[in-house]
Parts: C-alpha cells; structure tokens; sequence
C-alpha cells in the first residue's frame, strides 16, 4: 500500500459489510464453506450471498465462527458488522429470506429477533483445514485474548471467538476487531503478524485506548487503498512515529524489521511448503513449540516471553527438510537414534569386560 508500515492486500478490505454465522467449531470446518460436503447451513447461505450478489448493494462477506448452543454465540446466529445486528437462530430453511429481507432489501429478518451488539468483537483465523499455520496458532493467540480479558474484568464487554479464513495466509496470525470505537467510528480493523506476545499490548492499544496497533496493522474494512494509507500517513504523523508501545521511531523500525524478518522466514520454501492444505514453513515450527511452551508451563509473563522469544529465534532457522517431517516421522528418527547409542554403549561395555 505504499506505506513500509502497512502489512496487507488491500483487495482484503473493499467489502462493506461483514457476516460472520456462528457454526460449530474449526475441528468440523472444511477447507471452504461452500463445499458440497459441508453442512447445509453454510453452503446454503454462501451460495444465496452470491447468487443474489448482483442485487446487493454492499459487498458482503461471509465468514464463520464457532458457535455453542446455549451461549453468547449459539449455532445458525448470525453477527452483521459494521452494523453491530445479531440475528437469532438462522436455519438453512430460512437463508433465502433472510438474504432477501436483510442484505437485498437492507431491513429487517423478523423471525430472528434482531438485536443490537454492544460488545466487542475479536475473531481470530483458526481454520486449520485451509491452512495449518492458523490451526496452529490460532487457538494459541484465543488463550492469550481470553487472558487479557480476565486480567481488565472485560467478560462479557469484550467476546473472542475463532473463525474461518479472513484472508492473508501469509501474515499469520490473523486477527480482526469488530465494535471497538475507533475515533469515534465503529468499524473493522484487521492485524497480521500477531504473536503471542504481542496479544496485551494489541488488547490495551485498540480495546482499552480505542487506537489502532499501527506495526501489525493490516486494513480496515471499507476503505480504498489510498484511504487506508492517507489514514495510516496521518496517524503516524499525528503520533510522531511512535509505534504502539510508546517507543521511538527507531524502535517502531526495528517492529517492522522484526515482521519483515518474520514473513522472509515464512516464506521459506513456500512454493513446496506453505500452500494450503500442505505442510507449512517455519512458521509452524514456531507456533508448535510456542504452545507446548504456553500449555506446559504456567509461569509469569516475563518467564514465558523470555523463552518464546528463545524458541521463535531457534525454529526460525531450521532447516527447510526439518519442516516437511511429520511428528511421527521425528519421534521414530529420536528412537532409531537412541537405540543406536544403548547399541554402541552395550558394545563398549562388553569389550572392557573381556
């Protein structure tokens, strides 16, 4: 985009309108929701979407998020951003009409009980069918939101949900935020290059002080190219280039610096490597080991990003054929390798005895 802060596809954001159908869990998810197989739900709505897209006035698109009956975000509801519309119970008997009545038309599905969202909204990409690396890294970054916000008393204020693809595999892990005011706009605003570590400060700086984490920034949702970087410009000039931890412009650089050398990693022996559905790059070296790591011990923030930091640096560097082995294939190698020593000791051994 112009910018060498700005990390995006502009062709991302020039929808208008976002909805996101609260549907199971990513474990059931297939690499596309408009696949055959996939349940009707989903395939019945993507398909009216975009049979009627000629007649919708506002580009729409169409994501999934887990759903729970019984909770906040109950199977066959549908959330509509940036309008803040929840609509209850959607069934696959009912998607003409509601595409009808809600997206041709832009009024109101009466059978669903339309109601107004006050909350905000955090989705995090962890369609793991469609690409490992958000499998992976997804659920992670969901822990570390759910963390932050336990830690600022947000439950309820503040939702967290994994979803579907939003776009940009490249710049894993993905994250969008919905309902936080912005300047005083409720709109969408999408992050790339979300680590772990990088969870608390995006939550305090868009969620806690309503400004956008400009060194993960991806886009925001409606705007041109050139308005996403005449807005990006103007933000970076009005903060006098600090990054979003307070730093200077100095260390804002070495952020992106940082990424750069993050998505250079990952990209890697993408050709052979990180298309989807295959294996990926580095990338999921990093994310692997980062979990173990946040799973197996529950030690201070400090402690943890200290060792994060450690093993991100060493996955980095693996060599690119350490990534196509699968788990099994590793832990058979370890065995072959251990027996091979007791061998040769057992041998020595025997040899100083006679």
């Amino acid at each position: 985009m112009g910018s060498s802060n700005t990390l995006t596809n502009p062709s991302d954001f020039f929808y208008r309108r976002h909805l996101f159908l609260c549907y199971k869990n990513p474990m059931v998810w297939p690499p596309r929701i408009e696949a055959a197989e996939f349940d009707r739900l989903p395939r019945l709505l993507y398909a009216a979407i975009n049979a009627r897209k000629a007649d919708i006035n506002k580009q729409t698109c169409l994501t999934i998020c887990e759903g729970h009956d019984g909770t906040e975000t109950s199977n066959g509801d549908v959330l509509i951003f940036p309008d803040m519309i929840r609509y209850r119970r959607l069934t696959h008997f009912d998607v003409e009409t509601f595409v009808e009545e809600v997206l041709v038309k832009e009024g109101d599905w009466l059978p669903g009980n339309p109601e107004s969202l006050k909350a905000s909204y955090v989705f995090v990409c962890s369609h793991g069918s469609r690409d490992r690396r958000c499998g992976a890294f997804g659920p992670v970054l969901v822990s570390r939101f759910r963390e932050e916000i336990e830690l600022y008393g947000l439950q309820g204020e503040v939702l967290i949900s994994p979803c579907s693809h939003i776009g940009g595999n490249n710049y894993v892990g993905n994250v969008i935020i919905f309902g936080s005011s912005i300047n005083g706009e409720v709109t969408g605003h999408l992050y790339g290059y979300v680590a772990p570590d990088d969870v608390p400060s995006l939550f305090h700086r868009h969620i806690i002080e309503g400004e956008i984490f400009d060194s993960l920034w991806r886009g925001q949702i409606g705007l041109s190219e050139d308005e996403q970087k005449k807005n990006q410009e103007q933000r970076l000039q009005l903060n006098g280039t600090r990054n979003l931890e307070g730093s200077t412009e100095g260390m804002m650089k070495m952020k992106n610096h940082e990424a750069s050398n993050f998505a250079r990693c990952c990209q890697t022996g993408r050709e052979s490597h990180c298309h989807e559905n295959e294996d990926s790059c580095c990338c999921q070296n990093n994310v692997l080991m980062e979990m173990r790591e946040f799973s197996a011990n529950n030690k201070s923030r400090k402690n943890s990003n200290a060792n994060t930091n450690v093993i991100s640096r060493i996955s980095c560097y693996m060599p690119a054929w350490f990534d196509s082995w699968e788990q099994e294939d590793t832990y058979a190698a370890l065995a072959v390798v251990c027996a091979a020593v007791s061998v040769g000791i057992a041998y020595s051994c025997y040899k100083q005895l006679r």
